[in-house]
Formats: structure tokens, C-alpha cells, sequence
């Protein structure tokens, strides 16, 4: 089982939002990864992006840059 840290969890309003944020990330070497929203967290849809903490600008960065909006950025332990 792996040890829990403290992580950048985005959540958004739709699983369309979530899918796009996955397909502009992996096209632009965006750090991260889909996640299903973690208990801790309500959210629009059961999906979310994880990703290291320091990393929150560039995400952010991307995300405008493409159009999508996120429900609201966490950090919690995943």
C-alpha cells in the first residue's frame, strides 16, 4: 500500500472537464494524473487531477491557457 502525502487535488464540474484537463496535460508534458475524487472531497464529478503540490502554477498555467475551469483546487492526503 502506498504512503499518503499531501498532494494538489483539482476537481471539476464535469467528467468532460476532467478528460480534457487529462488529454491538454499529457500533450504538454503536464505533471499529474486522474484520480477518482478522494471521500474528503464533494465534487461535481467522481473525477479529479493529482498532482505534487509545488506543481500548482504550471497546472493553473495550462488550464487557463486551454479553457478549462477547475470546481476548485484541494490539497489533501492521497
Amino acid at each position: 500500500m502506498r504512503k499518503k502525502e499531501l498532494k494538489l487535488v483539482i476537481t471539476f464540474h464535469t467528467t468532460a472537464d476532467a478528460m480534457a484537463m487529462e488529454k491538454v496535460c499529457k500533450e504538454q508534458n503536464v505533471p499529474g494524473r486522474i484520480i477518482p475524487v478522494p471521500r474528503a472531497i464533494s465534487a461535481g464529478c467522481g473525477l479529479a487531477w493529482c498532482a505534487q503540490l509545488e506543481e500548482r502554477e504550471e497546472i493553473a498555467a495550462a488550464m487557463k491557457a486551454a479553457g478549462i475551469e477547475e470546481e476548485a483546487m484541494h490539497e489533501c492526503m492521497v
